[in-house]
């Protein structure tokens, strides 16, 4: 099967991984993108448009369609998943619609298809001024959530819980938001929907992440993956365990709230990726992505659970039915987290060999490399890149991967 698989902005080389992935299920991959360098992907199945305009991605999607008769089209990308939506179309290529593609994109946007459809979310509200903000927090109360309508990978996303986090988050989100690179990466599309910031009530309980699917009005769960950190005022998704600790009936509660917020969104026949946080012992929607978790959600799935998203998304994106049934555990423990260091520009990454070599790491990724620069909170959520561990236990791979992301060592300059 062909395959076109959209990035609009280049992300380094990050997804890069991911589209060798969809090779090993027998993927022919090609790679469309925006703004790109010419070495991103195999040099005759790379096309760059060399504009973020959306008609000019789509007019090169229709050129190289025409050569090569793509089968499918896919993205891992939050900012291509509207470009996504739109190139298939053009295509006549499965995919979801682009009202769908919008909702699941602009956080606006998604809550208010929850809301119109009954689907558990926290109150919400527009601000586009600091008395905007102050109003929502006077009507919502404290703590609050402050994020991006536009935003991933938690940027510029702060947990508020007085007027003085207020000022001091929301100068620094206003600025930050259009110049953060899930907006600046965008394609430019006519009814993207505000780029600005929202107020949302705080919930109160742990986060789960979720890879899933639906396909003709059924949503199959493959993966729950548990958020096991302790979290401070920003928020970043860095450390992982999974099989989930949720019970049975827990586990039904989420997918009927993943299924009635997909469905609020418009969507169908599509890869979903989302994330669920309780409150007062009930799920609520974070947000439902029409697209493949990031990290190594994709490794935790199909070694917790037997899930694969790469492939039930290459199933989907040629209108394949996934042949994956209902969530089940497979007996093996997974323990992933991000690298963090301090803010700065890396001048060096050291990881010790005990580490590459171990085989119980099923995941090692550095997404920074010598002179890439480094922002903390305020101003960024940006890591070094991810561990991985299998274990039989809980225990042994959380030791296992906590000692050896301490063994990785980087020199930053200021």
């Amino acid at each position: 099967m062909k395959i076109l698989a959209i990035e609009v902005g280049q992300f380094g080389d990050y997804y890069n991984s991911r589209y060798k992935q969809c090779e090993t299920y027998g993927a022919d991959l090609f790679l469309l993108s925006g703004v790109a360098e010419s070495d991103h992907w195999h040099t005759d199945k790379l096309f760059i448009a060399n504009s973020l305009n959306i008609e000019d991605l789509i007019n090169l999607a229709i050129e190289t369609h025409q050569i090569h008769h793509f089968d499918g089209v896919i993205t891992f990308a939050e900012n291509s998943v509207i470009a996504t939506a739109m190139i298939a179309q053009r295509l006549e290529l499965p995919t979801i619609s682009t009202d769908a593609s919008i909702k699941s994109r602009n956080k606006l946007y998604m809550r208010e298809a929850h809301a119109a459809n009954h689907a558990p979310h926290p109150t919400f509200k527009l601000v586009n001024s600091m008395e905007d903000a102050i109003e929502a927090v006077r009507q919502i109360g404290y703590p609050v959530i402050l994020k991006p309508t536009l935003g991933s990978a938690s940027q510029f996303v702060y947990k508020i819980s007085s007027i003085e986090e207020l000022t001091s988050a929301f100068d620094t989100a206003s600025s930050g938001i259009h110049s953060m690179s899930q907006f600046t990466n965008e394609a430019i599309i006519k009814d993207l929907g505000p780029n600005a910031l929202m107020i949302e009530s705080y919930l109160n309980g742990k986060e789960y992440l979720v890879e899933a699917y639906i396909w003709d009005g059924q949503t199959v769960i493959g993966s729950v993956v548990d958020r096991v950190t302790l979290e401070g005022n920003s928020f970043e998704d860095d450390v992982h365990h999974a099989p989930t600790s949720l019970t049975m009936e827990q586990l039904s509660e989420l997918a009927q709230a993943v299924h009635v917020g997909a469905v609020a969104q418009g969507l169908d026949r599509s890869i979903m990726h989302a994330e669920i946080r309780y409150h007062n012992d009930k799920p609520y929607i974070v947000e439902i992505a029409a697209r493949a978790g990031g990290g190594g959600l994709d490794f935790m799935a199909r070694i917790s659970s037997g899930y694969c998203p790469i492939r039930a998304m290459l199933d989907i994106s040629i209108g394949r039915k996934p042949a994956y049934e209902q969530y089940q555990r497979t007996g093996t423990d997974t323990f992933a987290l991000c690298l963090i260091s301090e803010a700065g520009v890396v001048e060096n990454i050291e990881v010790p060999d005990e580490v590459r070599n171990d085989p119980a790491v099923f995941m090692l990724k550095l997404i920074v490399k010598k002179g890439s620069v480094v922002k903390r909170p305020p101003y960024g959520n940006d890591i070094l890149g991810f561990i991985g561990v299998a274990g039989k236990s809980y225990a042994e791979s959380e030791e296992k991967a906590i000692s050896y992301s301490k063994k990785i060592t980087v020199r930053l300059s200021k």
